[in-house]
């Protein structure tokens, strides 16, 4: 067993998701959203580099050296699968390792919202799924791709940096590339599944220009692409796509958007009372008002689109926090802090403090 095969045990018996390393300080996982320490004695660079290196094949360990920076999986049998992020900072290596479930969990088990089953039925069009790192975004796009599987007769691809979920093929035929390995970016792979006759195309990441203009064209040929997105709300993703266009590219870029766009999930993790993580969705699904609000620049007007459609699923994410502080479930610092609209929830965070003052004395 590897040294750091020890660390990602205790994490994980611990209930934790992400393993910190750093040179200065002690091992550190994030418990219940937390920074915890994992073990008493602190890093240093002699100690660290000799626990990355063990677990990175030799090919993978040189281009760190060569780079700085490197992204890949690692498998400890019988226990679980990371991903792991290597890095350099100030003080030296680093690295990130973030627990990936070995068991990929379902809709139900999840509690997610059954709006998320109606955009497994699309047949075209683009599905973003966005949020903070560390919101659960590719454990909700695992949920989906799992329902599609198992209910539906697809060609799906998924693009990754690096694969996480591995889905065996059941009613569908599911093929996983990684960046990397399987092609040399986002781009040329997602440029390779579109003359793979795919019915539905998972892009792990949509970072670069090429790759977000690539995804909508396929989404605009009759194909669906699941993409994600470091956004926290459906105004901001939309907003996030066309501006990262040149100016005179935009509103080719709002007409080609309005025409493809499918839904969009936004999450978050909020700390639950009594300890674990709850999930928050904003959820914007097809609506007859919303491609002319897209061509026509008007990106405010989605919160009304959202607000109007509760009926087919729709959601805000204000309106979900709300119901999980009414139900106990968040307290009102946690709700106001993830909060859209602050102002909301500052009447709550108040009646907490006052109540807390006493035990605070």
């Amino acid at each position: 067993m590897a040294v750091l095969d020890q660390l990602l045990a205790e994490l994980l018996r611990r209930g934790g998701s992400d393993l910190h390393l750093t040179v200065g300080l002690p091992p550190r996982g994030r418990l219940s959203g937390d920074l915890q320490a994992l073990a008493p004695d602190t890093l240093t660079a002699e100690t660290l580099e000799p626990l990355l290196q063990e677990i990175c094949p030799a090919r993978r360990w040189a281009h760190f050296r060569e780079h700085c920076d490197l992204d890949f999986a690692y498998e400890v049998p019988g226990l679980a699968r990371f991903r792991c992020n290597y890095l350099h900072n100030h003080w030296g290596m680093a690295a990130v390792l973030r627990q990936i479930p070995s068991r990929i969990l379902s809709f139900d088990q999840l509690k997610l919202p059954e709006a998320l089953k109606k955009l497994c039925q699309l047949r075209s069009g683009l599905v973003l799924v966005t949020g903070p790192t560390g919101s659960g975004k590719s454990t909700t796009l695992a949920a989906m791709i799992d329902h599609i599987n198992a209910t539906q007769t697809r060609h799906i691809i998924t693009l990754e940096d690096p694969v996480e979920f591995v889905h065996p093929s059941r009613r569908s035929v599911i093929v996983h590339r990684e960046v990397g390995d399987h092609t040399q970016t986002f781009a040329s792979g997602l440029r390779s599944a579109m003359r793979s006759d795919p019915d539905l195309i998972l892009l792990g990441e949509m970072r670069e220009l090429e790759t977000i203009k690539l995804a909508l064209n396929a989404a605009s040929m009759g194909i669906l692409v699941f993409g994600t997105l470091h956004t926290n709300s459906a105004p901001k993703t939309i907003d996030r796509i066309i501006n990262a266009f040149p100016a005179d590219e935009q509103n080719q870029v709002r007409v080609l958007l309005a025409g493809c766009l499918a839904g969009i999930v936004s999450q978050l993790l909020c700390k639950k009372e009594g300890g674990g993580r709850a999930a928050v969705h904003e959820i914007l699904l097809q609506h007859e008002a919303l491609p002319n609000v897209i061509r026509s620049g008007r990106i405010s007007d989605i919160r009304s689109i959202i607000e109007g459609g509760s009926a087919e699923g729709m959601c805000g994410m204000d309106n979900m926090l709300q119901r999980l502080l009414a139900a106990g479930t968040i307290g009102a610092h946690e709700a106001y802090m993830k909060a859209l609209d602050k102002k909301l929830f500052e009447g709550a965070l108040a009646a907490e403090e006052e109540a807390l003052a006493p035990a605070a004395t």
